[in-house]
């Protein structure tokens, strides 16, 4: 029984399984009918959509292409009108040209019947003028050659006597010349030999330990001093002021060698002639050194390159150099500075203002050595060194004694009074400058006529102002060479002071 029904189940489930098998492969076949049908839909889509895309892409391109052409034509009525407007007023400064044309031919017509008319004029003077003499000679009764002997006779007597005056007032004025040139000449000598000025700059002091020390350095019947003074070319001067041995000399350098060589002897203590030529010939050497040393420190400093080695050591030469207690080095270099911002600012070469300025001063490094002033030395330095034009003639033209040929040396110039003229460059106390301005200012004040008294930039200048109904312009003119005067002769000051008198009027009115 089981058997048979399993054989049952198996028949069962075998027909069943046929018919489920034909089930699926009928619904295959329906099922890539489908397919089929739906993928020819989806191309049809597609190619619609694709068609739809192109016409819109061609619709967009076209209208980028049209709004492109609108700006072309815009821009093309634009440069249209922009000629119009051209032409117009082409045809207006056109019309222009030709107005003045007509017009300058009128004024040439109008000069040529002119020139005529003078010509005509003339001729009909000099025929008047001819009548007039010949009646003249005949009433004179002198002849033509008579009477020009006469008129030349007499103007002899006036030229002589105009001649005589002239001669009197060039005289008078060559004497104020030459009576300002002496009081220069005599203030620059006393000012370079001022006893303060001369204690600061040629002399220096060294102390000394004890008073052995100082027979040492005389040495046996001075022959130590003697030998020292001989290498070094310095004045030592041993006096009764104890612990203290000075050392004289207008040259800077020397005096330096002496000063640093006296103190290694001190030091060393072993004092004689063999000890002292070797000490100097030592310290000489180191200070050849120490020049070129700070020569070319300063030129670096300045950014001033390929400077000769012999311009280096002068320039160092300057650190021991002062003038009116101002430090000629760093006055150089400070010089240097200035002069190039202006140039700078005046679009020029930086470079050769800068080596002007560094340079102006250099004559003073050899002005003991030398004949001359320092800017005619410094140029002749500069010219022997291999440097350029304009920085020679900055040198030899910083303080005015030559014609400016180069707009550096004006440069340098004003560089340089800056850098010597502002409050504090030189050293002076805060109290001595203003007392100088104070004086400068009351010896204007003690002047009639005077209303208010400036001295500006640095006491270089006094500004003066007066009443204009008490102080004519003649009244005024002298009254700046009275004051320049006095300040001449009751102040002592470096350089030159200008004297300014101003007279204002000012005519007011009121409309009510």
């Amino acid at each position: 029984m089981p058997i048979f029904e399993i054989g049952i189940g198996l028949v069962l489930g075998a027909v069943i399984g046929f018919f489920f098998d034909r089930m699926r492969m009928g619904s295959a076949y329906r099922t890539r009918e489908d397919l089929i049908k739906d993928a020819e839909r989806e191309a049809e889509n597609l190619r619609k959509e694709s068609e739809l895309a192109a016409k819109e892409e061609l619709l967009r391109r076209r209208q980028e292409i049209e709004t492109e052409l609108d700006k072309v034509r815009d821009k093309l009525r634009q440069q249209e009108r922009e000629i119009d407007k051209r032409e117009t007023r082409l045809d207006d400064q056109t019309e222009s040209v030709k107005k003045r044309e007509r017009m300058l031919e009128q004024m040439q017509n109008r000069l040529t019947e002119r020139s005529k008319f003078i010509e005509k004029r003339e001729q009909e003077l000099e025929k008047i003028v001819e009548e007039e003499q010949e009646k003249l000679y005949t009433i004179s009764g002198l002849s033509k050659e008579d009477a020009t002997q006469r008129l030349l006779s007499r103007l002899d007597k006036q030229l002589k006597s105009e001649t005589g005056s002239l001669i009197l007032k060039h005289q008078q004025q060559l004497k104020q010349d030459s009576e300002k040139l002496a009081r220069e000449i005599i203030g620059m000598a006393v000012q370079r030999y001022a006893s303060d000025h001369t204690s600061e700059t040629t002399v220096s002091t060294i102390d000394i330990p004890s008073d052995e020390i100082k027979g040492r350095i005389i040495g046996r019947e001075g022959r130590n001093i003697r030998a020292f003074e001989k290498e070094t070319g310095v004045d030592v001067i041993v006096d009764d002021t104890p612990g203290v041995v000075v050392v004289s000399a207008f040259d800077t350098v020397r005096r330096e060698i002496a000063k640093n060589a006296l103190l290694k002897l001190i030091q060393d203590g072993r004092i004689h002639p063999a000890r002292i030529e070797e000490i100097v010939s030592e310290t000489k050497s180191e200070m050849d050194e120490r020049i070129m040393d700070l020569g070319t420190r300063a030129a670096e400093e300045a950014g001033v390159p390929n400077l000769h080695p012999k311009l280096l050591a002068l320039m160092g030469r300057l650190h021991f150099r002062v003038s009116y207690s101002q430090n000629v080095l760093q006055h150089s270099i400070e010089v240097a500075y200035l002069t190039g911002m202006m140039a700078e600012q005046l679009g020029l070469d930086v470079e050769i203002a800068r080596r002007c300025g560094f340079c102006h001063d250099i004559g003073k490094a050899a002005d003991h050595e030398m004949e001359g002033g320092h800017p005619a030395i410094g140029a002749e330095l500069l010219k022997r060194y291999g440097e350029g034009e304009e920085v020679v003639h900055a040198a030899a033209g910083h303080h005015d004694d030559i014609r400016p040929e180069y707009i550096y040396t004006v440069l340098t110039a004003a560089a340089d009074a800056c850098s010597a003229s502002r409050p504090g460059s030189r050293r002076e106390t805060l109290e001595k400058y203003i007392k100088r301005l104070e004086e400068l200012e009351a010896i204007a004040c003690g002047f009639p006529g005077v209303n208010e008294v400036y001295a500006v930039q640095a006491g270089r200048e006094v500004r003066v102002i007066v009443d204009p109904k008490r102080i004519n312009d003649r009244e005024a003119a002298k009254m700046s060479r009275d004051i320049a005067s006095t300040i001449e002769e009751n102040m002592t000051y470096p350089g030159e002071v200008k004297v300014v008198v101003m007279r204002e009027i000012r005519s007011i009115g009121m409309a009510r």
